[in-house]
């Protein structure tokens, strides 16, 4: 193979730099990279991204070398950029930090104090380290197939590879030093040592022309000062759960970032990084530990996030009018909730639930405290009514969440684990699932299964959103804003309808108390529900897909924008509803005092409420929250109960909404009498619609059962419509 002449190729480097242009609407010839070195010279950009997709446009030879030999022609076309850039220089910069100061001096004192004849020791020269303020990174081309990061083998060794994998690590951002300058204490002369490896061994002997004639024998001093220092990064990426053969565990690989792709990733977020494969040369003592291996590490050139399940970027883009549109048309709540899981059949107001889990109510933190905004869920149901599937979907729907199981984790593998630092050998923290989780969700199935022991450590996240920790000298408290979706069997594997609630639950009421809904989930056998369930089941079975619907299930990607559109607003509660709401919970208090509920409320129901409602107030994209909000989070709230009562209909009749409606205003009624003492019963129309509401009766059934029994001539209503009087 004829040696490459790379005086050459700098200059087809130069000339795409120069030349590449594409055409805009109107004709118009847009120089891409000209426009980028005009912002490099003036210095309002750091770094410049070279599409591989626009050099095969002009050379397509010259990207196989480009992806064959990164290293050595990210250093041809930094040169490139470097003598290209006092040409595009149209004005001269005021912004200056030290390092631009110490070069414009430097450059000063060369042109003076130089003999034009003189040449001067190769050591002594300005390297081209030093003077630049601009980074160079190369995007691969959109042609070439992302690998799984135990594909990347010897083969690779020095070209662009691309690699997708989840982030586990993150260290902090150091500075890395780049290039070492040194003065004589002799001479004064400075001496510049560019830095290619981890290590590095200091000058000690002054190189310059003074001191080698004079045998003066200077010595150097490091100037932190003059040296040059680029921001540095590391991380491990580790391959997807699919991508590993059968009975293998997932692999991990080094990333090293520097310059602007460092603080890109955290731990957890799914990436597909561009860079250069190369081997890690280690010196001294280290590689004197390692033996005859050496490690490899990847470079990164661009680091962007991807989705969890589809294969494309994270979308942050703005949702149009148009989306918007299709979103927010009539029904659309129905609409959303009915989009979750759709394979799934039923559980509408289970799905509803999770749909407001996703968005999450407002966040209060007055002076000194902090009332949580999000929602905690918890499904307790028979074995087989797609609990588990319901938690993987939200799983993958959620921007951020992470996916446990109760006998699978541990009380440090939720929280936090104390770890040794393989780098520095120091005590770090290593956060666990809750952590990871943070603003985002955190599914936790078989919740029942789970060690005692363990699920204390969920108390503080669920209601304080932190983790406090004192372990092995570390004490510190770390944030989990986290939802939590927990799945879990009753007591006895199936719910037992002959033992009360509480034995069938058998969780601690502190925890109970915590999730803003509790579901129980009851496997009725019922024969045109089966009928209809098995057909669903048999359709998902034979097609893959979710049977033709009244709406198309809107998909994952817009859902996702449109719930991050959705977390921006902050609805408050008006002062109109407050002693709507106030007088709602009061009226619930009693009931529970009254019928013996055995399920618990507190205030901590009264703050479900509020959040249930802020969250609806968001999802309709409003400022206030309004009535219907409140009366649809005390619809949700008991119906959640409302599966929790035994089942009644083996003994009674089931009464249709309107007679329970009936018995509720008459029972009313009577109280007001024996109040008053006086005889007819008057009810105010506001109260009765209250109480109807609060115990799960929508404001329509409400008024049909008026209209019913108005023309039954049981009870009139005056012409306000504000009184209802007994006949």
């Amino acid at each position: 193979m004829a040696r490459k002449d790379y005086a050459a190729e700098k200059d087809k480097c130069k000339r795409f730099l120069q030349e590449f242009y594409s055409e805009d609407d109107n004709g118009k010839k847009v120089f891409k990279y000209g426009a980028q070195l005009v912002a490099l010279a003036h210095r309002e950009q750091v770094s410049l991204f070279v599409d591989l997709d626009d050099v095969a446009e002009e050379d397509p030879e010259l990207v196989e070398s480009i992806c064959e030999n990164a290293k050595r022609y990210t250093s041809l076309f930094a040169d490139a950029v470097h003598e290209l850039l006092p040409e595009y220089k149209e004005r001269d910069i005021v912004a200056k930090d030290s390092l631009d100061v110490y070069i414009e001096h430097r450059l000063m004192m060369e042109q003076r104090g130089r003999d034009p004849a003189d040449t001067r020791d190769a050591r002594n020269q300005y390297p081209p380290e030093l003077m630049r303020r601009f980074e160079l990174y190369f995007k691969s081309p959109s042609t070439s197939k992302p690998k799984v990061v135990r594909d990347v083998r010897a083969d690779s060794i020095g070209h662009l590879v691309n690699v997708r994998g989840i982030v586990t690590r993150a260290t902090e951002v150091k500075p890395m030093m780049a290039v070492a300058t040194y003065t004589c204490d002799q001479c004064g002369a400075e001496t510049y040592q560019p830095i290619q490896s981890p290590s590095f061994m200091p000058l000690v002997m002054c190189p310059s022309q003074e001191c080698v004639t004079n045998k003066s024998g200077g010595r150097l001093y490091l100037q932190t000062r003059g040296s040059k220092f680029v921001k540095f990064q590391e991380l491990r990426i580790q391959e997807h759960s699919d991508q590993v053969p059968v009975g293998n565990i997932p692999r991990s690989m080094s990333v090293f970032a520097r310059g602007e792709n460092t603080r890109l990733a955290q731990p957890g977020d799914h990436v597909a990084i561009t860079g250069v494969f190369l081997p890690l040369l280690r010196t001294g003592f280290k590689q004197a530990a390692q033996g005859l291996l050496s490690e490899t590490y990847m470079e990164a050139h661009s680091i962007t996030l991807m989705n969890k399940t589809e294969d494309d970027e994270l979308g942050n883009e703005e949702l149009t009018d148009e989306e918007l549109r299709s979103i927010t048309d009539e029904g659309f709540y129905e609409k959303l909730a009915g989009s979750i899981a759709p394979e799934i059949y039923g559980h509408e107001d289970v799905k509803k639930a999770l749909l407001l889990l996703l968005v999450g109510g407002v966040e209060q933190a007055p002076k000194g405290m902090k009332i949580r905004g999000n929602i905690n869920i918890c499904l307790m149901g028979d074995p087989g009514v797609a609990k588990s599937q319901l938690l993987s979907y939200i799983d993958r729907l959620a921007p951020r969440s992470q996916y446990t199981t109760g006998r699978g984790s541990s009380g440090v593998g939720l929280t936090a684990a104390v770890m040794r630092d393989p780098l520095t050998g120091e005590m770090t923290l290593e956060g666990g699932a809750l952590v990871l989780a943070d603003l985002g969700i955190c599914c936790i199935d078989e919740f029942d299964k789970m060690a005692d022991a363990d699920r204390t450590a969920i108390h503080e996240v669920m209601e304080q959103q932190t983790i406090s920790i004192a372990k092995a000298g570390i004490m510190t408290s770390l944030n989990a804003r986290c939802s939590i979706l927990a799945a879990a069997n009753p007591a006895y594997g199936r719910y037992n309808p002959r033992k009360s609630i509480e034995q069938n639950i058998q969780l601690p009421a502190a925890l109970l108390s915590r999730f803003d809904l509790l579901w129980l989930i009851q496997d009725k056998p019922d024969a045109d529900a089966d009928l209809r369930l098995a057909q669903h089941i048999t359709y998902v079975h034979q097609h893959c897909r979710q049977p033709p619907t009244h709406f198309t299930p809107i998909d994952m990607k817009l859902m996702r924008r449109y719930i991050a559109v959705c977390k921006k607003k902050q609805p408050v509660v008006p002062e109109s509803l407050a002693d709507y709401i106030t007088a709602a919970y009061v009226e619930m208090r009693k009931e529970a005092r009254v019928s013996k509920d055995t399920t618990f409320t507190s205030a901590r129901t009264l703050l479900s409420i509020l959040r249930l409602s802020t969250a609806l107030a968001r999802l309709r994209m409003m400022d206030s929250v309004e009535k219907e909000d409140v009366n649809e989070a005390m619809r949700l709230m008991e119906m959640s109960k409302d599966s929790l009562q035994a089942d009644k209909s083996s003994t009674t009749r089931t009464q249709r909404p309107a007679d329970v409606i009936f018995s509720l205003v008459r029972e009313l009624a009577t109280e007001g009498v024996t109040g008053r003492g006086g005889a007819g019963g008057v009810v105010r129309m506001s109260e009765a619609e209250q109480r109807c509401v609060s115990r799960g009766f929508t404001p329509a059934q409400f008024q049909e059962a008026l209209e019913e029994y108005e023309e039954l001539n049981v009870w009139q209503v005056n012409q306000a419509r504000s009184r209802i009087t007994f006949v």
